[in-house]
């Protein structure tokens, strides 16, 4: 059973929320890209359109846009996802995933597009509260 840890970046409170997504709404998120925008029923979020924006693996190794695979793939970069700052002109070789959400993934970071009629805060509880 697919399930993964969501991030929902919500920008007119400037805040953020994380909520577990499992079961048939976590396997219609796989194979959904990077820029993707989602109906916000899959997380819990009647009436609202997210955008997709990253994500992680299971090890923590950073999505990458860009990159159209679901694999990791060491890449050679200086800066942007996956990479520090380091000294000028010094670049290095850095493991990534590529943009495509697959069962490997445990994080998915999202943003708010179009709002619905209740805050997210109140979804997020509802959602919460009924899981007990």
């Amino acid at each position: 059973m697919v399930e993964f840890q969501v991030v929902i970046a919500e920008p007119k409170e400037g805040k953020s929320y994380q909520t577990k997504v499992e079961g048939h709404h976590a396997n219609s998120l796989i194979g959904k890209r990077i820029n993707d925008e989602v109906d916000g029923i899959f997380v819990g979020l009647p009436g609202y359109r997210l955008r997709i924006t990253g994500g992680s693996d299971s090890d923590g190794f950073p999505m990458k846009k860009g990159m159209a695979m679901q694999g990791r793939k060491k890449v050679v970069g200086k800066t942007g996802i996956g990479f520090k700052s380091n000294p000028k002109n010094v670049r290095l070789k850095k493991t990534v995933r590529g943009n495509i959400i697959s069962s490997n993934i445990s994080q998915i970071n999202m943003r708010v597009v179009e709002h619905g009629p209740k805050k997210v805060s109140e979804l997020i509880e509802e959602k919460e509260s009924g899981d007990n």
